[in-house]
């Protein structure tokens, strides 16, 4: 059995980042792939799934315009730096979920910035107009030049149209003419029927100024054939409708004026009375859409010159339209607003248009979030937890999809990750905390209006609606908490949480103060309106203002943690403080209960009893868990390198059964950690943290923000699976363990990979003994191209180097037979199984391998092994073998790159260098020696050596003198 520690581990499995962040946008003819800016870079989204396509990065300066072609297979994107660049995509591949974006040309296409840019219908032709009043028209795929017109005054907008050049189009334009002119009774579009002239056939681009003129460009004549001259404010859109033959121009002078094309007068002058930032003619129909500073989409009759929609409030401020987005034969019509959010609105009631009636409000079907901005607080909302609710620095709450769900019907079928499912709008200012209750279905706001909101989620009849306004507290609420313990079993408020409302709720202000609330009882009261109760109590708190709020596993107890570096413990019922936790160095930014029977924790300081813990996160860096008993601090968790904003408890790691199983079995419970909870923190340094109460060591660390990390949750909000299973059967049906969100603008979903690194650490070791084993066998057996070859693999030095060491010392044993010699001294290694490893190895294995031998190669002791194996693989290989390897790098730790063939082959020559001067000393010195010894007078040191070996070996013998005297004859 293995014997591994269970480490805790995280993967960033999702995530939902800004998809538009202000600027220019551009949508393809299918309405599926969406061009947008986001900063400074451009990125191509999915608009069916919000997924991410593809990113194109910027050159560092604002993007001024961009365009996507109808085909979708070039992407523009100009900048303030005046340069274009052209971008060829690969087709949308429905398996991989991407688009590859090839950037083919950069050019500079004017000497001002572009601020306007379009591209015509065939995909082939881009026309960019500038601030200085040029519009040029390129040939996308070929990069030049094909047309060149000037203007004066910024080029605010253009659109390319053709008018048909058939004898029988021309005709039925003036059919259609006359009867519009019976009846409407308008003699100039009778007039026009009949003056069609040769300068109306052909290839158009139009193009707006900032000056309010409005110039018709002939493509084929290469100059300008109608100056349209009637707005007296900057023309912000430009469309053209085939069927009514007429032009539409869209000003934030509040008017529209239809043109006709073929005389270029004005057919009707619609007054609007609203600075219009967009508009759009509706394919085969006689309408246009027309967006603007009202923020709401509005259908006009263009030949009546009257509204279709019904009248509308107008929006605030920042729901300004900026543009819109249409193509002939898409479903919807997309609006992009001030507040960086993109809604598409359905078509279909005008399908069934009749002149002269009235329709409701075209339907908007889906709402996106570009950017969300900071995001305060969050949590995991719904009976399955599948919706997350969003606290985006903005006066709504916005609940998105995370999960699919039985109990969310979706209106298409498919709900993709992140798709909006509702707003929660009623706060008139920035909502700054909110909670969820245990059932998921009551969710708790609080805002900077100084009141507080309970709203009641219904998912499967996709009602979410107030349900009560707290109003009392003087300032801010900066904190709230709902109770999170489920009602007992079988009873009605468990068994029907939508109809059962929280008991009560807490909330604390920067006016220092809190409140409990009870709101149990307001579900009896049949109400369409939200319900508005008192305060049960108001209690002074603190000195500075409240953070944080959180109610323990019994609600019996709440904690409320403050700027002015205290935690206070106190009594639900009767509102008053029951201890003070103090040790922070600054202010408390979050507080949050243990689950319900979390084991008790052993320290130096101390051991926590029955009565619980407490967690503690302040701007002192540090993370205090602190005992309920005495109200002392038992452990300090330090890492953090900044304020440290949010702490919760999370559940267990997760391991599967036979893995729990198999980890007693191993470690007799010393990695009984995985049964208990865990810590999570997060601060503004970007980072969040696991720890480990028991250990006080940190699990890990999780790095996916760049900024200050606001918010974390978890959708087992009570830290214990035994509540979440008690409370629920369908509760955390989110693959999730842990989200947390930032001032980046990105929220991040964590995955608990526990298992699978468990599984795959314990798999590695029994594959890496069995290897192991194997190898040893190879060894005993003598088997060296298998040995060789197993330990080149597994990347085991040492063993490596006793295999060579031993199969050459093999082949110098004087002992062998000599047919074994004659084999040896016929190897180049002097093992023919080494010669057969070494002339088949493969890429890989001959990098490593020169590695081993130039780190054998600087040590005397190995530098004959790896001289030897070194000269049978220069016989072995051709010189090209070499080459090749030298044109690639080896990859070292963390994956940088190591040093080429060359680095490793000038290590070699210089060790090599250096041993072949010192064997050259040795001989030297082996000269040397034999001179002084044949020089020295007599031989007297060699002879009195042989005399005292001789005498020791015939001592025995009795014949000491005579040998002494052939020994003296001998050396004379």
């Amino acid at each position: 059995m293995s014997k591994a520690i269970v480490k805790t581990t995280f993967e960033a499995s999702r995530t939902l980042r800004p998809i538009y962040t202000g600027g220019s946008t551009s949508l393809d003819a299918s309405g599926r792939i969406l061009l947008t800016c986001v900063g400074e870079d451009a990125l191509i989204v999915d608009l069916e799934t919000g997924d991410q396509l593809a990113s194109l990065e910027g050159d560092g300066e604002i993007i001024t315009s961009l365009a996507i072609s109808p085909s979708a297979s070039h992407a523009v994107v100009c900048s303030r730096s005046m340069s274009m660049r052209i971008y060829s995509l690969s087709p949308f591949d429905e398996s991989s979920k991407t688009i590859e974006a090839e950037l083919v040309r950069t050019l500079k296409p004017h000497v001002a910035p572009v601020i306007s840019t379009t591209i015509d219908q065939s995909s082939t032709l881009l026309a960019t107009g500038a601030a200085d009043g040029s519009i040029k028209v390129w040939d996308i795929r070929g990069g030049y030049i094909t047309h060149n017109f000037n203007d004066r005054g910024i080029i605010s907008a253009l659109c390319f149209f053709e008018v048909s050049t058939s004898e029988d189009a021309k005709t039925a334009t003036k059919k259609k003419s006359k009867k519009q002119a019976s009846r409407y009774g308008d003699e100039d579009m009778e007039d026009a029927a009949t003056t069609a002239t040769d300068s109306t056939v052909g290839f158009r681009l139009a193009s707006g100024s900032e000056e309010g003129k409005v110039r018709v460009w002939d493509l084929h004549k290469r100059k300008s054939i109608a100056a349209l001259e009637s707005h007296v404010s900057l023309v912000r859109s430009l469309s053209y409708s085939p069927t009514e033959n007429a032009l539409l121009s869209a000003s934030r002078d509040k008017t529209v004026i239809i043109w006709d094309a073929r005389t270029w007068k004005t057919r009707r002058i619609i007054p609007v009375l609203e600075s219009v930032e967009a508009a759009s003619f509706i394919a085969d129909s006689g309408l246009c859409v027309i967006g603007g500073e009202n923020g709401k989409l509005r259908v006009w009759d263009c030949n009546r010159g009257s509204e279709v929609t019904a009248e509308q409030e107008a929006g605030e401020e920042f729901e300004t339209i900026v543009a819109i987005q249409y193509s002939p034969g898409l479903p919807f019509v997309m609006t992009v607003h001030a507040d960086q959010t993109i809604r598409l609105h359905s078509v279909e009631l005008l399908s069934d248009y009749k002149p002269g009636s009235t329709v409701e409000p075209l339907e908007i079907t889906r709402r996106i979030s570009g950017n969300d901005d900071e995001y305060i607080d969050l949590a995991f909302a719904g009976p399955d937890r599948s919706m997350l609710a969003l606290a985006t620095n903005t006066e709504s709450i916005r609940l998105v999809s995370v999960a699919p769900s039985e109990d969310r019907p979706s209106a298409d079928g498919e709900e993709f990750f992140g798709a909006d499912i509702h707003h929660l709008e009623g706060h008139e200012d920035i909502i700054i905390c909110l909670d969820v209750d245990w059932s998921g279905h009551w969710l708790a706001t609080g805002a900077k209006d100084n009141t507080a909101r309970l709203w009641r989620l219904d998912p499967k009849t996709s009602s979410f609606k107030c349900f009560a306004i707290f109003t009392g507290h003087a300032e801010s609420l900066g904190a709230i908490a709902l109770p999170r313990v489920p009602p007992p079993a079988g009873s009605p408020a468990y068994n029907d949480p939508i109809n059962y409302p929280p008991a009560f709720l807490m909330t604390g202000s920067q006016d220092r103060t809190i409140k409990r609330w009870d709101t149990g009882k307001l579900g009896q009261l049949k109400s369409d309106e939200p319900h508005s109760p008192k305060a049960v109590y108001t209690r002074k708190a603190h000195e500075k203002d409240i953070n944080a709020l959180d109610i323990d596993s019994a609600s019996a107890l709440f904690a409320s943690a403050s700027q002015d570096r205290t935690v206070k413990i106190w009594d639900v019922e009767e509102g008053a403080a029951v201890g003070i936790l103090r040790g922070h160095k600054r202010g408390v930014w979050s507080v949050r209960f243990a689950p319900k029977n979390t084991p008790i924790v052993n320290t130096e300081e101390g051991t926590s009893t029955s009565r619980g813990l407490v967690a503690t996160a302040s701007g002192d860096k540090t993370v205090k868990l602190w005992s309920l008993s005495d109200y002392t601090c038992l452990l300090t968790f330090e890492g953090h390198t900044n304020s440290v904003l949010k702490v919760i408890w999370l559940p267990p790691p997760q391991i599967s059964k036979n893995e729990e199983d198999e980890e007693d079995e191993a470690s007799a419970g010393k990695n009984a950690n995985h049964t208990r909870p865990l810590l999570a923190s997060a601060a503004a340094d970007g980072l969040v943290k696991i720890w480990n109460p028991y250990s006080g060591e940190a699990e890990t660390t999780l790095d996916n923000h760049t900024d200050r990390v606001w918010a974390l949750a978890s959708p087992t909000p009570s830290g214990s699976r035994n509540d979440v299973k008690r409370s629920s059967s369908k509760l955390n049906s989110t693959p999730f363990a842990l989200v947390s969100g930032s001032a980046d603008s990105t929220v991040t979903f964590w995955t608990d990979t526990t298992s699978a690194t468990y599984s795959a650490a314990v798999n590695a070791e029994s594959e890496r003994i069995e290897q192991d084993q194997q190898l040893q066998n190879h060894i005993r057996a003598g088997n060296y191209r298998e040995a060789i070859t197993l330990a080149l693999q597994l990347n085991h030095p040492g063993r490596l180097l006793s295999l060579f060491t031993a199969a050459i010392d093999a082949a110098e044993d004087p002992t062998r037979s000599a047919e074994e010699r004659a084999l040896a001294a016929n190897s180049l290694s002097g093992n023919p199984a080494i010669d057969e490893v070494l002339q088949t190895l493969g890429t890989s294995n001959l990098r490593t391998l020169l590695l081993r031998i130039r780190d054998w190669n600087t040590n005397a002791r190995t530098a004959r092994v790896s001289q030897r194996i070194l000269y049978a693989l220069f016989r072995s290989y051709p010189a090209s073998t070499f080459v090749e390897l030298a044109t690639s790098s080896v990859q070292g730790k963390n994956g940088r790159a190591g040093g080429g063939l060359k680095d490793i082959m000038q290590a070699l020559a210089a060790y090599t260098e250096r041993h072949y001067k010192r064997i050259e000393e040795l001989a030297d010195d082996s000269y040397l020696v034999e001179w002084v010894l044949n020089e020295m007078d007599g031989g007297v040191g060699l002879g009195g050596l042989m005399d005292l070996t001789i005498k020791s070996d015939n001592d025995a013998n009795g014949d000491l003198e005579e040998h002494e005297k052939d020994v003296i004859m001998l050396e004379a």
